[in-house]
C-alpha cells in the first residue's frame, strides 16, 4: 500500500524532531527504513540531513567543551586588520588592527584617534578577520611596508 502525503509529512518531521533531540542515527535508520519505493527522492534527502546532523554532532562533542560556559564565551575571538579610507581626502588611507571592529570606526570618526582626526570622516575600506593575533599583527606590519601598500592598493 503507498502511503498517504499525510504520513510522509509525519515521517518528515518526527525525523526532524529527532534530529533536533540529538538522535542523528536514529532518525538515519528511520530513512533507511522508510524505503526508496515510497519516495526516493525524500529518503535520500532524509538520510542525508541525518548524515550531517550526525557529523554536525560528531563536530560538536570534538570541538566545544562539556562545561557550563555560556556561548558568548565559547564564540570564536577574532582579530580584525582593516584600511580605512578618508571620504574627505579619498587618496587618505589608514591601516589598523583591532579586536573590536565595531567600535573602533567611531572612535576614529569621532576624532578621539589622534593620527586620523584630520582627515575624517573615515570609512572602512577593507576588514581581514583573522583568529591568530600574531599573524594579524603581522599582516597589519606588512601592509603598513611598501610592498604591502602596493598590495593593498592594487589588490584590496
Amino acid at each position: 500500500m503507498g502511503s498517504t502525503p499525510a504520513s510522509r509529512t509525519s515521517l518528515r518531521s518526527a525525523l526532524r524532531c529527532e534530529l533536533r533531540l540529538g538522535t542523528p542515527a536514529f532518525a538515519l535508520r528511520c530513512a533507511a527504513s522508510y524505503g526508496s519505493a515510497h519516495q526516493p527522492s525524500l529518503c535520500a534527502a532524509l538520510r542525508a540531513t541525518a548524515r550531517h546532523a550526525s557529523l554536525r554532532h560528531w563536530l560538536h562533542k570534538r570541538t566545544e567543551p562539556h562545561s557550563n560556559v555560556s556561548l558568548e564565551t565559547r564564540r570564536m575571538q577574532f582579530f580584525y586588520v582593516y584600511i580605512l579610507q578618508s571620504e574627505k581626502d579619498p587618496e587618505t588611507f589608514y591601516v589598523g588592527f583591532t579586536e573590536d571592529l565595531r567600535s573602533r570606526l567611531p572612535a576614529h570618526n569621532s576624532g578621539s584617534v589622534p593620527h586620523t582626526a584630520k582627515s575624517r570622516p573615515w570609512r572602512i575600506k577593507t576588514a581581514i578577520a583573522f583568529t591568530d593575533r600574531e599573524r594579524a599583527l603581522e599582516f597589519e606590519r606588512y601592509l603598513k611596508s611598501a610592498s604591502g601598500r602596493a598590495f593593498a592598493k592594487k589588490r584590496l
